[in-house]
This record gives C-alpha cells, sequence and structure tokens, in this order.
C-alpha cells in the first residue's frame, strides 16, 4: 500500500466501503474463517515457458480475422502453445453458405471443407497479427451454437472459461495429443 499513501482516489480503487482489500484473486473463507485463494479474476494464460498472454487479446484478433466465428476461446495455461475452440455464429455462417452455394445444417456446415478452409485462412491472418508465443497453433471447429446463458457464456456474452475447460476436455486434450 505505500503507493497509495496520500492518494484518497487509489486507496479508494483498492479498498472499497466495507474496508474489503481488492487484490483481483477469487477466495472462498472456510467455517473456520480461513481464506483459501483458488482463481485470479484477471484472465491471463501463463504457458509452460512461463509468458504472460492475454486470452481476450488473442480471441479479439481472431473474431475479427474471421466474421464467421461466434465464440472463440484461447488456451494454453500450462501448456507448450496455444490451441483455440472455435464456435460459428449461425447467421454469418448462413450469410457464407448462402454466397458460396453450400447448404446443410449448422453442423453439417461446420465440417464442410469449404467453411473450414475460411476458417484456415482467416487463423493464418490472426496469427500473422500475433507474436509467436501467442499464435494459435492447432484449433478445432465446434458444431455446437455458443448462446448468451448457455454452458459457455454468460448473459453479457463473456466466455465462462472454466465450464468451457470441463465441457471440451476430449477436444482440448485431443489438440495435444495430436501434436507432431
Amino acid at each position: 500500500m505505500k503507493g497509495y499513501r496520500n492518494d484518497p482516489a487509489k486507496t479508494a480503487d483498492a479498498i472499497d466501503a466495507d474496508g474489503w482489500l481488492h487484490t483481483g484473486d477469487i477466495a472462498e473463507i472456510d467455517a473456520d474463517g480461513y481464506v483459501r485463494l483458488i482463481d485470479r479474476k484477471k484472465e491471463l494464460i501463463v504457458n509452460a515457458a512461463g509468458k504472460n498472454m492475454s486470452p481476450a487479446n488473442i480471441e479479439g484478433v481472431l473474431r475479427a480475422a474471421c466474421p464467421m466465428l461466434g465464440g472463440a476461446v484461447a488456451i494454453g495455461n500450462d501448456r507448450p502453445y496455444n490451441v483455440a475452440l472455435l464456435a460459428l455464429d449461425p447467421d454469418a455462417l448462413a450469410a457464407f453458405a448462402q454466397e458460396h452455394g453450400l447448404s446443410g445444417s449448422h453442423e453439417e456446415l461446420a465440417e464442410n471443407p469449404v467453411v473450414l478452409d475460411a476458417i484456415e485462412k482467416s487463423v493464418q491472418v490472426a496469427n500473422s497479427k500475433l507474436s509467436r508465443v501467442e499464435q494459435i497453433k492447432k484449433y478445432t471447429v465446434l458444431p455446437t451454437i455458443w448462446e448468451p446463458s448457455g454452458d459457455e457464456l454468460t448473459p453479457t456474452m463473456k466466455l465462462k472459461r472454466k465450464p468451457i475447460d470441463a465441457k471440451y476436455a476430449e477436444q482440448i486434450t485431443g489438440l495435444y495429443e495430436s501434436a507432431s
């Protein structure tokens, strides 16, 4: 707190009116009153080599490069490289399909070679805008639609990272197992 001495505005940012210090950690208090830190509020990927990266930045670059994406989650914490799970936006996918004379259900289009080729090119464009360590080395296109208030997104469209990690654990493991 040395840096906040005699600076009421900074002190108010760190300590709320009830006297709680906001550290950016998520904690739980047990029945005996002991505090246990269980997570960080700030989202960061720290890879196996110790490099810190912003997943939100990586995901934003992916979404900007590929208008068909409805959701993208970058994964790489404690891992040798970053991978991504990509969910397609149903409206953008339908427009792409119509433009390219494709038909089929959302699930069928998510596996269509023309769609997958367009996504591959978009991932390459995104990777060209990211540092080498931030780049997506492997990804999978999911056949599911991510809806607000669903398993993957909050009502305000923020990613539910832990539920995504649990729900798609098999796909994530597969992206790392197929390492070459």
